[in-house]
């Protein structure tokens, strides 16, 4: 019974953080980046997700660590 997102083209969304960056602040260090601009959405659950300035980022993202941000 689960409900799988679906991100369309301009939404806003946060990206968890890796946990493969050490923060100095550990228990404290924020769990989400952004707000990031969905550039486009495929099939198989990956994004393109660009700044708020427009700069795409390097890589694909999928799916599973973005949630959407409610402005």
């Amino acid at each position: 019974k689960v409900h799988p997102c679906k991100f369309s083209e301009g939404d806003l969304v946060l990206k968890k953080v890796s946990q493969a960056h050490k923060d100095h602040r550990r228990k404290w260090a924020p769990n989400y980046e952004g707000p990031f601009v969905l550039k486009k959405a495929f099939s198989g659950g990956a994004l393109v997700l660009s700044s708020m300035d427009d700069e795409e980022l390097p890589s694909l993202v999928i799916s599973d660590v973005v949630k959407r941000y409610y402005a």
